[in-house]
């Protein structure tokens, strides 16, 4: 079995479930109604209420438009390599709501996640008494309940990505050792800005003070602010293409696969390297470290049926890049053009995704993921240019996965690609890998 496959659904299993969890979680979704607000206040004083968890271990706090969550992954694996307990908190969650929050890989579990929330709710509701918008919504409560896990399991370290943006974020709180952006792109403009400066700045807003920060391959434009930040705030700067350059044979290697795996693993290389003398990262950890990462959904190669499957998330121009790449190489290395599964939020980020997927797919299944920001079949087959609309068809995860061990789709000798939004392939992995559980994909969003 693969090894990125089989690691969270066997730490995941074997603990029983919580009698209170069906109505804790139904309290959580109706957090959701809040919606997303952006400022940090309201988390200073939450964590303020709960005497400031997020202060009793070291922080390396993670931003980016891609690549947070494999380079979040990356680091961790790392520095758990090097005998260090760790807890990682990332969102969203592929299948289960406790897999945002993990310590030593261990995702919290039904049971942690109703004490929590029990612990929680009348602290919110005191907050709350200042006025409706002083209630935490659901990212804050994830967040806070991520502080208090690493507190009271007393992990040596936190590897904390940021939700959305950085400087607004609800993460923003913690004062961290290192900071990493890891690239910059297009993506949630609604919320962060319409260009790529714009969105820098933002992103850029988690340094601090004297804090050093290490920042991926990203834009000419996005470095220059991110760098004028980070002088603003005497902030050292570790720069990938300038330790490594631009040769990818000399980035350090990872079992995750493509190129850009390759970018990661050498932006979480310098981080590392920055923590070395405070956690025994030699050179060796560090290539053992990225050699066994668990990060499902990334180029993530399987099989049903005995037939090949690949999982990978790809959600936005800068991810529809990296994708037509691994097509690209797909396509040369079995001859064969893949069937390709997809279904996307947005129509900013479908124009993108299926630009690259008609021209490298022998068809294309559409399957809208159950998000109310989904793009309907007709939004998708309106952007698809008309030469290549014989290529779609419209399906359901049902039909297209009728139980665990088939996939209804393309022939015995197809290669199967499910691509597009990480809620598709959470809503895939629920069907495929019944061990995790059922899905939560009502909680996914934010």
């Amino acid at each position: 079995m693969n090894v990125e496959r089989s690691a969270l659904s066997v730490e995941s299993s074997g603990n029983p479930p919580a009698p209170d969890y069906p109505a804790i979680t139904e309290y959580l979704f109706a957090l959701k109604s809040i919606g997303v607000r952006f400022g940090i206040d309201r988390m200073h004083r939450l964590v303020e209420a709960l005497g400031h968890p997020e202060r009793r271990y070291p922080v390396v706090h993670l931003a980016g438009t891609n690549g947070k969550g494999s380079v979040s992954a990356m680091l961790e694996s790392i520095l758990r390599t090097a005998g260090s307990r760790t807890g990682l908190y990332t969102s969203p969650h592929l299948v289960k709501l406790g897999e945002r929050v993990q310590v030593d890989r261990h995702i919290l579990s039904e049971a942690e996640i109703v004490a929590y929330t029990h612990e929680l709710r009348p602290v919110a509701q005191k907050l709350a008494a200042a006025g409706p918008d002083e209630h935490p919504t659901f990212f804050e409560f994830m967040t806070a309940m991520a502080f208090l896990q690493f507190a009271r399991r007393e992990v040596d370290v936190a590897v904390i990505e940021v939700g959305l943006g950085g400087r607004l974020d609800g993460t923003n709180v913690v004062q961290p050792e290192v900071t990493v952006i890891t690239s910059i792109g297009l993506d949630h403009m609604e919320q962060l800005g319409d260009n790529v400066a714009k969105i820098a700045h933002e992103k850029a807003g988690i340094i601090k003070d004297g804090r050093p920060v290490v920042l991926g391959r990203l834009p000419a434009e996005a470095e220059q602010v991110i760098r004028e930040v980070a002088r603003a705030h005497h902030a050292p700067i570790h720069s990938v293409r300038e330790v490594f350059g631009e040769n990818l044979a000399d980035y350090p290697e990872t079992n995750l696969e493509g190129d850009y795996q390759r970018w990661n693993a050498a932006t979480a290389t310098l981080a590392a390297r920055l923590l070395r003398s405070r956690f025994k990262l030699d050179d060796a950890t560090i290539t053992r470290g990225l050699r066994q990462v668990s990060w499902p959904g990334r180029w993530q190669r399987t099989s049903i049926g005995g037939r090949p499957l690949i999982l990978d998330a790809s959600h936005n121009p800068e991810g529809a890049q990296v994708l037509e790449n691994n097509l690209h190489k797909l396509v040369a290395s079995t001859g064969r053009k893949p069937v390709i599964v997809t279904g996307v939020l947005g129509e900013f980020r479908a124009r993108a995704l299926l630009d690259v997927v008609c021209r490298y797919a022998k068809e294309v299944h559409l399957v809208p993921p159950h998000q109310e920001r989904a793009c309907t079949y007709e939004q998708l087959e309106t952007i698809v240019p008309e030469e290549h609309r014989a290529l779609l068809r419209r399906a359901t995860l049902e039909q297209v996965f009728p139980d665990a061990h088939h996939c209804s789709v393309g022939g015995p000798d197809d290669t199967v690609v499910v691509t597009g939004s990480i809620y598709l392939l959470g809503e895939v992995l629920t069907r495929i890998e019944p061990d995790r559980g059922s899905g939560e994909g009502r909680l996914q969003d934010f």
